[in-house]
């Protein structure tokens, strides 16, 4: 009966270890469908004063929405640990999406970058928000370059920590949605002031939920690294 009742506590994992990747996923959509509805309308829509700056210099918007596409639903499932483990010497798939996630993190931000300085600003687009957009699009790139340099040095908990803030960044246009829908709700329109700190605390609150993960994984019990765990 033992050996019976063994094999049942070990669904329960695998159940829920999609949970995280589904969730990062669902709140990605919003970036993902507002990127595709922008691609749309450079392959043959008209242009407006909202999209004007994009068909003057469409090879940035390009690049930014298929790399930050990628890199969103490809970097969810990072975040599957029976995914970091490779099989009989092979590389995982966490190590070989990693490969491509670095690139494209990298292009999605510094692109997001070039439009920030160069795309004339959009109503409600001010000072303060352009500010914040360097700051933690900047922090991004960042966050990517010291991952890669971690992982060269075989130091796969400080990997795992700048990409989760690199990511964490990333995944903030679809925190926008989940700040900035109940303060129009509760409050109403807002202002080109409420609109860059509505932006910059969705990118805060975005970090913070990772650092609470991160630190949660620091206090958890001390564990040999796996020798196939090699993030990318």
């Amino acid at each position: 009966m033992t050996a019976q009742t063994l094999p049942r506590s070990r669904p329960k994992p695998s159940r829920t270890r999609w949970l995280v990747p589904a969730a990062l996923i669902l709140l990605s959509l919003v970036p993902i469908m507002a990127g595709a509805t922008r691609l749309t309308e450079l392959s043959g829509g008209q242009i407006t004063p909202d999209n004007a700056r994009f068909f003057d210099s469409p090879i940035p918007v390009l690049i930014h929405i298929p790399t930050v596409t990628v890199y969103l639903v490809l970097g969810a499932f990072q975040f599957v640990p029976s995914l970091r483990r490779g099989k009989r010497g092979r590389p995982s798939w966490h190590k070989i999406a990693g490969r491509t996630l670095a690139p494209t993190g990298l292009l999605a931000a510094l692109s997001g970058l070039w439009m920030a300085v160069f795309y004339d600003l959009p109503p409600l687009d001010g000072p303060l928000l352009l500010a914040l957009r360097l700051v933690f699009g900047s922090a991004m790139v960042a966050f990517i370059v010291l991952g890669f340099i971690a992982v060269r040095r075989h130091n796969y908990v400080r990997h795992s920590e700048w990409m989760s803030r690199a990511y964490a960044i990333g995944i903030s246009q679809g925190t926008i949605v989940v700040v900035t829908i109940p303060w129009i709700l509760l409050v109403g329109p807002v202002d080109e002031l409420t609109r860059a700190l509505l932006i910059g605390a969705s990118w805060v609150l975005s970090l913070a939920v990772a650092e609470y993960f991160i630190y949660r994984r620091a206090q958890g019990p001390a564990r040999t690294p796996h020798p196939a765990v090699q993030p990318a």
